[in-house]
C-alpha cells in the first residue's frame, strides 16, 4: 500500500500510472505514423514532436498550485479527461498536421495533469520513511506502461511498414476511458484533506520554492538523469551502426537497460532503507558515470550488455529518489508544486542538455557523446555534497 491508502486506491494509483504513460507511448508514435501517411515535410516531423512539450514548459508551474488547491483526484480527472478527448479528436480529425500538432500538444497539458497528481498523491500520503519505496513503486508502473504502450502498436499494426493509425487512435480511445474511469477509485478525501491548517504554505511561487534547502540541486539532478537517459535512447543506435551492431541488437539493449531501471525501482525502498537515501543516490550516479564512460570504449558485445544493465541500474533509481527528496524539502502545502516544478526543469533539461552534449561531443562521434555524458551525471554528484537526505 501507498501510505495512507489502502490497497484498492493503491493498486487504482499504480494503474493510473501506467494508463497514462501508455497512451502517452501509445498516441505519440501514431501520430508520427499519421503524418507520414500524409506526407508532411521533415520540420512539420520536427514540430510535432517538440509540441508535445509546450505546454508542460508552459503550465507545469501553475499545475502544481492547482493540485495544492484542487486536490489530486480532480487535477487526474481533469488531466484524463484531456488524454480522452485528445485521442477522440485525433481518431476523428486527425487529418493535417494542424490537427496532429495540436492534439499532441493537448496530450502533453493531459499527461502533465494526470503526472503531478499521481505524484501528489503518493507526496501526501506516503510516511517519510515510505517515501522512496512508494515513489519507488509509481516510477515502476510508469515504466511499465512506456513498455506496454510500444508493444499495443507491434499488437496493433502487425507487420506493416506503416500501421493503421485509425486502429491505434480507436485504441487509445478505450485505453483514455479506463484512465478516466481509474480516478474515481481514488477516494474523494484525497482531494480535500489537507486543506485545513496549510493554506499559509500554499503561498509563494516558484522563486521563493526554488529557495528552500536542496530544492534546485534536486532539481538539476532530476533533469540531468532524464536527460541522460534520452540521449542513450538516440545515441545508442548511432554507436550501434558505428560498431556493426543489428537493429535488433540494438533495440535488445536499450530494452534490457529499461528492463533494469524497473528492477532497481522495485528494490529502492528496501535498499533505501538500509543505505541510507542520500547513500543510495550517490551509489546510482557513480554507476551511472561508470557505465556511460565504459561504454565509449570498443568492447565484446555481451560486456555492452553487461553494462547497460549497470546503467539501467543506476538511472532507474535517480527519478525516484529526486521525487522523494524534494517532498521531503519543499514545503508543507507546495508540494505538488514543487513536483510540477521539477517536470518543467525536466522538459528544460531534456531540450538544452542534449543539444549541449550533442554539440560539444559532436566532432568525437557517438562515443563522445557516452563520454561527455558521463561527464555532466558525475558533475552532478558534486551538487550532493553536504546534501542531508535522510
Amino acid at each position: 500500500m501507498i501510505g495512507e491508502l489502502g490497497r484498492r486506491s493503491s493498486m487504482a494509483l499504480l494503474v493510473h500510472s501506467a494508463l497514462i504513460q501508455a497512451v502517452t507511448f501509445l498516441v505519440r508514435p501514431a501520430a508520427t505514423y499519421r503524418a507520414l501517411e500524409l506526407e508532411v515535410p521533415d520540420f512539420a516531423l520536427g514540430l510535432l514532436a517538440a509540441s508535445y512539450a509546450v505546454f508542460p514548459l508552459l503550465l507545469a508551474v501553475p499545475t502544481g498550485s492547482l493540485v495544492d488547491r484542487l486536490g489530486e483526484r480532480r487535477l487526474m480527472a481533469i488531466g484524463s479527461a484531456v488524454v480522452l478527448s485528445c485521442s477522440a479528436f485525433l481518431l476523428l480529425w486527425g487529418t493535417s498536421i494542424v490537427a496532429l500538432v495540436a492534439g499532441t500538444a493537448l496530450l502533453g497539458a493531459g499527461q502533465l495533469a494526470c503526472v503531478v497528481g499521481q505524484q501528489a498523491v503518493v507526496a501526501n500520503n506516503a510516511a517519510s520513511s515510505r517515501m522512496d519505496s512508494a515513489f519507488g513503486y509509481l516510477t515502476f508502473a510508469a515504466s511499465l506502461g512506456q513498455a506496454l504502450g510500444p508493444l499495443a502498436i507491434s499488437l496493433v499494426g502487425g507487420a506493416s511498414v506503416r500501421p493503421d493509425t485509425q486502429a491505434i487512435f480507436l485504441l487509445s480511445v478505450l485505453m483514455g476511458l479506463v484512465l478516466f474511469v481509474t480516478t474515481f477509485v481514488l477516494p474523494a478525501h484525497v482531494s480535500v484533506r489537507r486543506k485545513k491548517g496549510v493554506s499559509a504554505g500554499s503561498k509563494g511561487g516558484a522563486v521563493s520554492l526554488l529557495k528552500a534547502p536542496g530544492v534546485a540541486r534536486a532539481l538539476a539532478t532530476s533533469a540531468t538523469v532524464l536527460a541522460v537517459v534520452d540521449l542513450t535512447m538516440v545515441y545508442l543506435p548511432a554507436l550501434g551502426a558505428d560498431r556493426g551492431l543489428t537493429a535488433a541488437t540494438v533495440g535488445a539493449m536499450l530494452t534490457v537497460r529499461a528492463v533494469f531501471s524497473m528492477v532497481s525501482r522495485l528494490l529502492l525502498g528496501r535498499v533505501s532503507r538500509r543505505i541510507g537515501r542520500m547513500r543510495l543516490l550517490v551509489v546510482s550516479l557513480a554507476l551511472s558515470t561508470l557505465a556511460l564512460a565504459v561504454v565509449a570504449i570498443p568492447m565484446p558485445v555481451w560486456l555492452l550488455f553487461a553494462v547497460m544493465a549497470v546503467l539501467g541500474l543506476g538511472l532507474g533509481i535517480g527519478q525516484p529518489l529526486t521525487m522523494s527528496w524534494l517532498s521531503a524539502q519543499a514545503p508543507a502545502g507546495q508540494r505538488g508544486r514543487a513536483l510540477a516544478l521539477r517536470l518543467a526543469g525536466n522538459r528544460v533539461g531534456q531540450v538544452v542538455l542534449p543539444s549541449a552534449i550533442g554539440s560539444v561531443a559532436a566532432g568525437l562521434g557517438s562515443g563522445g557523446v557516452f563520454l561527455a555524458s558521463a561527464v555532466v551525471v558525475g558533475g552532478t554528484l558534486l551538487l550532493l555534497r553536504g546534501v542531508q537526505l535522510d
